[in-house]
């Protein structure tokens, strides 16, 4: 079964935004494969819709750099390479440092910890398990909930830009790169240094997060793709 196959057919009257939901769905599960085209003509037979807000769906995506236009050939999902992964850390090592600088200045909001404290317990369930999508995404719902923490609408709303890229990283490598039981340690100590109260302590533990992270994407891309060499 391709990806098309996979899409659902909608009512008329659906707007892209939800087209896009479940066109996102369907590449973050792995049924467009990376550098797999994407038809809007197929996909709007397929859906049942007009090619308007399939467009517009298409287009909405591209912006959050799952789908990549290729002048004179059409559009593809995006195949993130090592310097891709390390761009996209980059930029949301600077968003959680700054978040981070934030929630120390105003202090921390009521209710944040319990809410961190039930996202490590599901990342453990979710570990045990072995069900690796649900563990990427409440990896990623933990550093979501810690960047809106700093009630910032542009921190959230630039880290939400990238929240997607960041889920193909982690869903294209599933156990290559979660590897157990760091997933779990790893974000407790982060909010270990959160309660602590050393904010220079706290920053460089998301740098040690993220450079972990991008380590361990680089390896596990590099086993997926019995490629032995080093990366730049």
């Amino acid at each position: 079964m391709t990806g098309i196959d996979n899409m659902v057919p909608m009512s008329l009257r659906v707007t892209s935004a939800v087209i896009a939901e479940q066109l996102r769905e369907r590449i973050l599960d792995g049924s467009f494969a990376p550098g797999e085209q994407i038809s809007e003509l197929q996909l709007a037979a397929r859906l049942k819709m007009s090619r308007g807000p399939v467009r517009e769906a298409v287009q909405r995506l591209a912006q959050e750099g799952l789908l990549v236009s290729h002048r004179n050939r059409g559009v593809f999902v995006v195949e993130l390479d090592v310097g891709d992964i390390e761009d996209v850390y980059r930029g949301r090592r600077a968003i959680e440092k700054e978040a981070a600088s934030t929630v120390y200045e105003r202090g921390i909001p009521a209710g944040l910890v319990a809410r961190l404290e039930e996202i490590l317990r599901n990342i453990a369930q979710y570990m045990d398990a072995g069900d690796w999508p649900k563990l990427a995404r409440e990896d990623l719902h933990f550093h979501e909930t810690m960047v809106e923490a700093a009630q910032s609408p542009r921190l959230s709303r630039m880290f939400s830009t990238l929240a997607a890229e960041t889920m193909l990283c982690m869903s294209a490598f599933d156990e290559r790169y979660i590897r157990p039981p760091t997933a779990v340690e790893e974000h407790q100590r982060l909010l270990d240094r959160l309660l602590g109260g050393d904010l220079t302590e706290m920053l460089a533990e998301i740098d040690r997060h993220m450079t972990h992270a991008v380590d361990s994407l680089t390896t596990a891309r590099r086993e997926r793709d019995g490629d032995g060499s080093s990366y730049a």
